[in-house]
């Protein structure tokens, strides 16, 4: 299916030149791919700095700490002493205003001897400091001669990199790759290229990877712009697929009678929010239209999107056709059962739970009842898209989405019946200028509420030098027989090359620490370690055999210990606001009264502080998710991770926002025009979904 211009780019990177077992395994790490990566994922790992090597002084006016490009005639080299391997190899250079020492560490024999030659004039490039006296520079980044040096440009890209996988390797990696780049077809329309001032492809990633100037790397520089753009457009093309074909007309429809709707909620220990009835009596009206539902339920943590999906379940159920819950891993499957089965019971809806853990015969019992319509109600993971999963009358799809994009997951699952309707659910409250980015037209219901019963959450903003008395305080509570979370940005040390020098305590240090003070009530988990140890040390916690666990943000998503009442922050100020809200959320999910602490170094930044304040000021998500596309900068220290869009590789949301809307219309002109993709564009507009990896939504391309 795949368009075969696009041939060389989905070639492994292993193909190039250099890129060998040892950094394959480094580049599937980077660029978070379970198998080795293409050249495509190589060319869309863009720079996040640069370094500008045309400042070119002579040597007595470099400035020490600064990037300096020198050129200088070697002198003569002095190797390290014999049996003295860790003392320096230094090579000292000149000008006619002075000399400089070039020191390297470990070099493999001969090497240097070659790359400078006594007698000879290179030009060197790197960071300029002083030692005894003496301009040094370390490891110099750049060697080359006079025909060398013609041919930089003087501005270097820098890349995010993972430990073992130096720049140099990344950059020539990336000009190989660069050559790769076919002659493609234009896939925008020629008035938005002419109204935005587009660049084409080629040379927006030219620019991007081998700038000419310091600007051309900027997100938005229209370099970076013009990618953001096409894989905007990928998305809304491929959501306008989809719902082009979940729209279509459904046949005779009807919500049942309500019989199962009213005793899940007398079943309920609570009443329904106003806007949970809002959501239900949305979904009912949807489930009776001729038009497939197509539905957006989106709510913070604990709102009560569990318990809506049931009653849209028991709506379908009431007319013996069968749903199913898909959520994207198992933890949260468990939970949703956890919440589901006993309201179920009550109201003789059957359910079960199928993930990839369900194995032999319970898993063929659950296949043969599923068949024969004897469940209602199918929660589980991925494994509800096998083949080997049949329903006899599948009329509702629930997807649990967490910003998991996956067109190709949610048609497979609606394929396991006739005009199957769709819930999608959002644990992350997302801007409603988002909505559109993720999810397409879609309609969108939102709890804004919290259930009754649930404790608020008192937030505290305590500077790291106040640590004793937080830890004195712990003491206390736990004596008490309260239950703590403690959570740390970094696993260990090395992670993401940041370390002590930056003040950020890693979760096996805190561990061992508070071990010390606290004993065994303390545990750890984090996402190094093989899932049947994570689950172990969060049961040890459910249990409350542990009653403080030290944890990095594993913890974010779907772990639910009500008896958990207290949560310490560390390095709060390094955590997007979203995350923070997302961490508080584990605490407050029973009935006492919840404290969240959030340590930080002191000076926090301009930007920090105001998170800060936000997450101390409120607990609404929809009002924090505002803020933090209002306050979302150039993305934290902890990785570029967390600035983009989940799910987004180049388009950001602070930046691209506008961008959203033109796609969207540009996506929806191009199938209103050319509904089967066969125009002149279709071959152009194949090529875009597959490079930006929405090619699940080709098969719908004039389907149905």
């Amino acid at each position: 299916m795949r368009p075969p211009i696009l041939n060389p780019l989905f070639a492994p990177i292993t193909s190039l030149p250099g890129v060998g077992p040892k950094q394959d395994k480094l580049f599937r790490y980077l660029l978070d791919r379970s198998e080795t990566p293409r050249i495509v994922d190589l060319l869309l790992h863009l720079p996040s700095n640069v370094i500008d090597r045309r400042a070119q002084p002579k040597i007595r006016d470099a400035t020490p700490g600064t990037v300096v490009t020198l050129k200088v005639t070697v002198d003569r080299h002095r190797p390290a002493p014999p049996g003295r391997s860790r003392a320096p190899y230094t090579i000292y250079a000149s000008d006619e205003t002075g000399t400089v020492m070039l020191t390297y560490f470990r070099p493999q024999g001969g090497y240097l001897d070659k790359l400078l030659p006594v007698g000879e004039v290179r030009y060197v490039s790197g960071t300029a400091q002083m030692f005894d006296g003496m301009l040094q520079m370390v490891h110099p980044e750049r060697v080359v001669d006079e025909e060398g040096f013609a041919k930089l440009s003087g501005i270097d890209p820098v890349y995010p990199l993972t430990e073992g996988l130096a720049i140099g390797s990344m950059r020539r990696a990336m000009a190989q790759a660069l050559t790769k780049l076919p002659q493609l077809p234009e896939w925008i329309g020629p008035e938005v290229v002419r109204r935005c001032s587009f660049p084409g492809f080629a040379t927006a990633l030219h620019h991007l990877h081998q700038p000419d100037e310091i600007t051309d790397i900027l997100p938005s520089g229209p370099f970076w712009s013009r990618l953001a753009y096409d894989e905007l457009l990928a998305n809304q093309l491929a959501l306008a697929l989809v719902r082009a074909q979940l729209r279509r007309p459904a046949g005779t429809r009807h919500a049942g009678d309500g019989h199962l709707r009213r005793k899940i909620i007398d079943a309920l220990p609570y009443a329904l929010t106003s806007s949970q009835q809002e959501a239900v009596r949305a979904i009912a009206e949807d489930l009776g239209k001729p038009l497939r539902m197509l539905r957006l339920l989106q709510g913070d943590v604990g709102s009560g999107k569990t318990v809506v999906a049931l009653l849209a379940a028991a709506a379908v159920a009431e007319e013996g056709r069968q749903s199913a819950l898909m959520a994207p891993t198992e933890i949260l499957a468990r939970q949703h059962i956890a919440t589901i089965a006993p309201l179920a019971e009550r109201a003789g809806l059957r359910v079960a739970i199928l993930t990839g853990r369900d194995k032999g015969k319970d898993r063929r019992d659950i296949l043969e009842q599923l068949a024969n319509g004897e469940i209602d109600l199918l929660v589980g993971t991925h494994a509800l898209i096998q083949d080997e999963v049949i329903f006899k009358s599948l009329a509702l799809a629930i997807v649990d989405e967490q910003h998991r994009f996956g067109v190709r997951e949610r048609l497979l699952l609606t394929d396991k019946g006739e005009a199957v309707d769709m819930l999608v659910l959002s644990a992350t409250p997302i801007p409603r200028t988002l909505v559109m980015t993720y999810f397409g037209d879609m309609d969108i219901s939102e709890l804004r509420e919290k259930p009754a019963g649930r404790q608020p959450i008192d937030t505290r903003v305590v500077p790291v030098s106040r640590l004793g008395e937080i830890i004195e305080a712990l003491g206390r509570a736990l004596k008490a027989g309260k239950r703590v979370y403690w959570i740390c940005p970094l696993v260990e040390e090395s992670d993401n090359g940041l370390g002590t020098d930056m003040g950020l305590i890693d979760a096996t240090q805190r561990f061992e620490s508070l071990q010390k003070t606290f004993g065994d009530v303390v545990g750890l988990v984090h996402g190094k370690m093989k899932p049947k140890e994570k689950d172990a040390a969060m049961a040890r916690f459910a249990a409350g055999e542990t009653q403080l666990l030290v944890a990095t943000t594993v913890v974010e998503v779907g772990v639910d210990v009500p008896e958990a009442t207290i949560m310490v922050i560390e390095n709060a100020e390094r955590f997007g606001l979203s995350q923070l809200h997302q961490l508080r959320g584990r605490v407050g999910r029973g009935r006492e009264a919840s404290t969240c602490i959030l340590l930080y170094r002191e000076p926090a930044g301009e930007t920090a502080t105001a998170r800060l304040r936000v997450i101390r000021e409120t607990t609404d998500g929809f009002r924090i998710a505002e803020e933090d596309l209002r306050l979302r900068g150039e993305g934290d220290v902890l990785g570029t991770r967390q600035s983009g869009l989940p799910g987004f590789r180049i388009a950001r949301p602070e930046i691209h926002g506008s961008l959203v809307a033109q796609a969207r219309d540009e996506a929806l002109r191009i199938l209103q025009d050319d509904p089967k993709l066969a125009g002149e564009r279709s071959e152009a507009l194949r090529c875009l979904l597959y490079l930006f990896e929405r090619d699940e939504a080709i098969p719908l391309i004039g389907a149905g």
